[in-house]
């Protein structure tokens, strides 16, 4: 049978209503497309630049850990040095006791020697250091030198006479020994 001419007509425009539907959608859907890869690469960005920022609060956070543990040690060191500090003529002067004791009863002596020695394992226990003996090697930074000497048996810049003992925490130093050096040219 034959398709009646309202029948074609009716299909003509059909077909012209969809092709022109086809072009005005495919358009649409490139520039969906493009918009869609633009607004993907902002957000990468943005994400790649939030992540930079966590990061960088993350380092900062870690730094700031650290720095408030070591500032806690230093104040604890620096508190353990101004007391021992005050400590430190009473060790002087059991040093110069014990030195000095001539013709004393054997009880005073081992009476003497066992404080002294509580008082050296009690600065011991709070890791504070003796230094400044005879036969050392001089080191300005942790001795000061009340006088030189010639000595022969000593080496040159040696230790030749402690007048006080040096005392330090690690690396700090809370009192400088008063030294004599032999040979100090």
């Amino acid at each position: 049978m034959g398709k009646k001419k309202e029948d074609i007509n009716t299909e003509a425009q059909e077909n012209k209503v969809n092709t022109e539907e086809q072009e005005k959608t495919e358009p649409v859907e490139e520039e969906t497309k493009d918009k869609g890869s633009e607004e993907l690469s902002k957000l990468q960005e943005a994400l790649a630049a939030q992540k930079d920022s966590y990061l960088r609060l993350a380092a900062e956070y870690d730094n700031y850990r650290k720095r408030t543990q070591a500032e806690k040690l230093s104040i604890y060191d620096d508190a353990t040095a101004k007391a021992v500090e005050q400590l430190l003529p009473v060790a002087d002067s059991l040093d110069m006791a014990v030195m000095n004791m001539g013709e004393v009863p054997e009880e005073f002596k081992k009476g003497l020697e066992l404080v002294k020695n509580q008082l050296a394992a009690s600065l011991g226990k709070l890791k504070v250091e003796v230094f400044g003996e005879i036969g050392e090697e001089f080191n300005p930074e942790i001795h000061n030198a009340i006088s030189t000497t010639e000595n022969g048996d000593l080496g040159k810049n040696t230790i030749s006479q402690v007048f006080q003992k040096g005392y330090k925490i690690g690396n700090r130093v809370i009192r400088h020994a008063m030294v004599q050096v032999a040979n100090c040219d």
